[in-house]
């Protein structure tokens, strides 16, 4: 596999409209608005990190953080890798950074959604350890999804 020299930063408010340009490619219909990636990039809660190769930014990832019985959890709230991107890596170093991110903030669980038919994503999942806990009917409208979990602690 070609290794690219690719880095992880953090995303900016100049970024937006890639971001959503990415978006509207990974998720058509079930992407989020502008309007919402524009909220989470502000929001104090949300870690937002892109990565790069040179300036061309290959995909991102927004997770947030919150308190539920007693501890922190992490919720990634989507990754996106442009498709001309995807297998290089990419969603691995994400996600790779922003647990990084999560660990370093005391998080002590990591959880997330993805569409039961989305099999790249869930071997993705899989093999970074995140485990099944739960079937979210019709979560993306007509299609299931899955919620998967991880400890980070």
């Amino acid at each position: 596999m070609l290794q690219m020299a690719m880095t992880i930063e953090t995303a900016l408010s100049q970024d937006l409209d890639k971001l959503c340009e990415i978006e509207e490619k990974c998720f058509q219909n079930e992407a989020f608005s502008k309007k919402q990636i524009a909220y989470l990039l502000a929001d104090y809660n949300s870690i937002s990190l892109v990565a790069k190769e040179n300036s061309k930014l290959l995909g991102f990832i927004i997770g947030t953080t919150y308190f539920s019985r007693n501890a922190l959890n992490g919720h990634i709230v989507t990754l996106d890798v442009a498709p001309e991107h995807r297998r290089k890596g990419v969603a691995s170093r994400l996600m790779q950074e922003i647990e990084k991110i999560f660990k370093e903030k005391n998080v002590k669980t990591c959880h997330l959604e993805v569409r039961e038919d989305n099999v790249a994503a869930l071997n993705l999942y899989t093999k970074l350890g995140y485990k099944k806990v739960g079937l979210l009917e019709n979560y993306y409208g007509s299609a299931h999804g899955i919620y998967l979990k991880k400890p980070l602690a």
